[in-house]
C-alpha cells in the first residue's frame, strides 16, 4: 500500500532508513553493557545494552549476519516519493534528501540482530556509573572528517550545542535533560545528565548524536538548507545531486573506520542512488524499465497483479517475500487534536467507524493485509491484550482522572469488524451516528451536522494520487453521517510543510516503533512536543497521564517493567482514539534486478533486511543483465 511519511524509524524511501537521531532512538540503539567494573563501580566497556549483556565481546571480528568477505563495488539504487531541496537533515528549513544522514558518524552504532545494544564507532570505549548520571566517551584518535581533519571532543560539544540552539526544535525536547557536555581533552568527552531524567535513555541519546565539524561551520550557516555536501566523517560522500529528482552517494575509499569490526562486511556498494517520483504508478513503471534496481512494494494491488512483466518471467527481476520480525509500525489516519472539533473522543471514534477496513481489504487490497489495532502491532511482548493486568493497574489507577473510563472497564480496544461486502456498513454507521449525536452534533435541514451553529467539516490531507482510492470511500461514509468531508490533495512539498506546521485535520502517517521503546516516545506522544514545529507529535497529544507512562517506559530498569509500561501506554492510546488504525503485513515484499547477493537466504536479521548495507553487487550477474539489454 502507500508508503506513508514514515517518521522516527523510517524514511520516505521504503527500502532505506534515515539514520537521524530519532531514527537511531526508534531502532532501539539503546545502551547498557557487557563490561568490566572498576572498584569505584564505574562500568568500562566497548559497548552498551539496555537490560543485559552484549552479544558481541570486545574482541569480536564482525556481526554474525554479515559476509566479511563481501566484495565492494557496483551501484544500489532505489526510489523515494515526493521531492527534496536540501542535504541538511537536522534543521526545520527545507526538505532533506533521503539518506542525507550518511555523511555523519556518531559515537556509537547499532546492529540488526540485537534490539537494544550498541557498540563503539567514533568512541573506542565508554565508561559510566551504574546509575548512568554521566558517561565519558573515549574517542578514536584516528577518526577523521572527509577533509582529513581529526574528529575531536570539541566537535562533539559543538554538535550538541548547535543542535539545541539551531537544529530542529524537536531537539530541545530530546536533549532537555542534558546538563553539561564538556571536552576533557581532544579525544575525551563527558555528558552529564539530569539525575531525575530518563538516565537509561540519555546515555543512548548521547551516543547517537551526529558529529559535525566545528571548523566547517565557522564559515557555513548551520540554519540554512543547502545542496552543498556537508563536512562529515561518514562512510559516504556526495556523488551527484539533481534537486527534486535524484541524489547519489559515493563510498569513500579513504573512510577512516572501514576496517572496524562494526563495519566489516557492510557498506559494500560503491554508489547508493535514490530516484524521486511524484506518484507511485510512475515509480513502478520506472522500475520495470530499469531506472532503479531495488523496490520494496507497499501497494497490494501492484504486488498482486503488477509483477507479471517479462523481466519477472525470464528471471531478470526477482520477487520475494521475506519475514519481518520487527513491530509492524503504527500506520493510520491521525487526528489533529489541536483542533476543537476533535477534542471530544466520541467524535473521533465516530469518524473512525467510517473507515471500512474489511471492505477495503477485500475490494482494494486483494486480501493482502490485516487490520492494525495496536501501536506495537506484530509484537507479542509489547502489544496490550485483554483487560489490564494487576501490574498495569498499578500504573494506571493513579492516572485515572486523565484517562477514558474504558481503560479500566473494557478490554484493549480493537476496531469493530465491518462488512466486507458493503462499504456503507449500516451497523457501523448507526453506531457512529449515535456517538455524534451524544457529542451534540445534530443533522440540520441541509443534511449536515451542526453544533452551536458550527458545521462539522473534516478534510483528509493527501499527497498521493494512488491513495485516493482508500480515502475516497471513507469520505463517502463520512458524508453519509452528515459530515462535510473532503480529501485535500497537495503535492509532496506542500504536504511536508503543512505537516511541519500541523496544518491539517487528518493526515496519514506511519511510525516504526522500537522493540525496546524509550525516550523517543516523547517526540510522538508527550506534551513537551505537542506544539513544537516539525515534531513527530502529529496528533498534538498533550495528556498528563500519557506523559507519565512515557516517562515510566523511558526510566524502566528491567524488561518486565518496560513491557508493563508499554502495555499500559498502548492500551491508553487505543482507548483515546487518537488515530484510525489502518493495516499491516508481517513480511517484506521486495523486487530487484538479479545483480545482488546477500549473506542470508530466506530469513533476514530480525531488525532489518540490510539491503543497502550488507547486500553486495555481483559483477558477473550485472554483466549478464547488461549483455541481455535488461539494464
Amino acid at each position: 500500500m502507500k508508503t506513508t511519511h514514515a517518521r522516527v524509524l523510517t524514511a520516505k524511501t521504503p527500502a532505506l532508513r534515515r539514520l537521524t537521531l530519532t531514527a537511531l532512538l526508534a531502532l532501539g540503539l539503546a545502551f547498557a553493557a557487557h563490561s568490566s567494573r572498576a572498584q569505584d563501580n564505574v562500568i568500562k566497556a566497548h559497548g552498551v545494552s539496555t537490560f543485559g549483556d552484549l552479544k558481541y565481546p570486545a574482541n569480536f571480528k564482525h556481526w554474525d549476519y554479515v559476509n566479511p568477505d563481501a566484495p565492494k563495488g557496483g551501484e544500489f539504487s532505489t526510489w523515494a516519493f515526493g521531492t527534496f531541496d536540501s542535504l541538511t537533515p537536522y534543521i526545520l528549513k527545507g526538505n532533506a534528501a533521503s539518506l542525507s544522514t550518511v555523511f555523519y558518524d556518531s559515537l556509537l552504532t547499532g546492529n540488526l540482530d540485537e534490539p537494544d545494544s550498541s557498540y563503539g564507532l567514533v568512541a573506542e570505549s565508554l565508561e559510566y556509573p551504574e546509575n548512568r548520571e554521566w558517561v565519558i566517551f573515549h574517542m578514536r584518535p584516528e577518526a577523521t572528517f572527509r577533509d582529513g581533519s581529526p574528529v575531536t571532543a570539541q566537535d562533539v560539544v559543538f554538535s550538541y550545542n548547535v543542535l539545541v540552539e539551531k537544529g530542529r526544535p524537536s531537539f530541545k525536547v530530546s536533549l532537555k535533560d542534558f546538563q553539561t557536555v564538556e571536552a576533557l581533552d581532544d579525544h575525551t568527552v563527558k555528558f552529564t545528565f539530569n539525575p531525575e531524567g530518563p538516565l537509561r535513555e540519555l546515555l543512548m541519546t548521547a551516543g547517537g548524536l551526529p558529529i559535525f565539524s566545528q571548523a566547517y561551520y565557522e564559515n557555513v550557516d548551520f540554519t540554512e538548507s543547502s545542496l552543498e555536501p556537508p563536512m562529515g566523517s561518514g562512510q559516504y560522500e556526495l556523488l551527484s545531486v539533481d534537486p527534486g529528482r535524484s541524489v547519489a552517494y559515493k563510498r569513500r575509499d579513504d573512510y577512516w573506520a572501514k576496517d572496524l569490526p562494526v563495519n566489516v562486511g557492510q557498506n559494500n556498494f560503491d554508489v547508493i542512488k535514490v530516484e524521486y517520483f511524484a506518484d507511485y504508478t510512475t515509480a513502478f513503471e520506472a522500475f520495470k524499465a530499469g531506472a532503479y534496481t531495488f523496490r520494496e512494494e507497499f501497494q497490494s494491488k501492484i504486488w498482486a497483479t503488477g509483477y507479471d512483466f517479462p523481466a519477472v518471467k525470464n528471471g531478470t527481476v526477482k520477487i520475494e517475500e521475506l519475514d519481518d520480525g520487527r513491530p509492524a509500525g503504527t500506520q493510520g489516519f491521525w487526528f489533529n487534536l489541536r483542533r476543537e472539533k476533535f477534542q471530544d473522543i466520541r467524535v473521533r471514534e465516530a469518524i473512525g467507524l467510517a473507515f471500512n477496513f474489511e471492505w477495503s481489504n477485500e475490494s482494494l487490497f486483494y486480501g493482502a493485509y490485516e487490520r492494525t489495532d495496536s501501536f506495537w502491532e506484530n509484537s507479542d511482548t509489547l502489544q496490550a491484550t485483554g483487560m489490564p493486568s494487576d501490574a498495569e493497574l498499578a500504573l494506571l489507577e493513579p492516572l485515572r482522572a486523565d484517562l477514558p473510563e474504558s481503560v479500566f472497564t473494557e478490554e484493549a480496544y480493537v476496531p469493530a469488524t465491518s462488512s466486507p461486502n458493503d462499504l456503507a456498513d449500516r451497523r457501523a454507521l448507526r453506531t457512529a451516528g449515535k456517538l455524534l449525536e451524544e457529542a451534540g452534533w445534530i443533522v440540520g435541514n441541509d443534511g449536515i451536522r451542526y453544533k452551536d451553529g458550527q458545521k462539522l467539516s473534516v478534510s483528509v490531507l493527501n499527497d498521493s494520487p494512488s491513495f485516493d482510492r482508500i480515502i475516497n470511500p471513507m469520505i463517502e461514509n463520512l458524508k453519509r453521517l452528515g459530515i462535510e468531508a473532503d480529501a485535500t490533495r497537495v503535492d509532496a512539498a506542500e504536504s511536508q510543510e503543512r505537516e511541519k506546521t500541523f496544518d491539517y485535520d487528518i493526515v496519514t502517517q506511519r511510525f516504526s516503533m522500537s522493540s525496546t521503546p524509550g525516550d523517543e516516545l516523547r517526540q510522538i506522544f508527550s506534551s513537551d512536543s505537542a506544539e513544537v514545529p516539525g515534531s513527530a507529535n502529529i496528533a498534538g497529544l498533550a495528556n498528563p497521564a500519557v506523559d507519565v507512562l512515557v516517562d515510566k517506559i523511558a526510566t524502566a530498569t528491567s524488561r518486565e517493567d518496560l513491557d508493563t509500561a508499554v502495555h499500559a501506554l498502548d492500551r491508553v492510546l487505543r482507548a483515546m482514539h487518537v488515530w484510525i488504525p489502518q493495516w499491516y503485513k508481517g513480511v517484506h515484499t521486495i523486487a530487484y534486478f538479479d545483480q545482488y547477493d546477500r549473506p542470508y537466504t530466506d530469513t533476514p536479521p530480525p531488525f532489518g533486511m540490510g539491503e543497502a548495507s550488507i547486500w553486495w553487487y555481483n559483477a558477473e550477474k550485472a554483466k549478464a543483465l547488461r549483455d541481455a539489454g535488461a539494464l
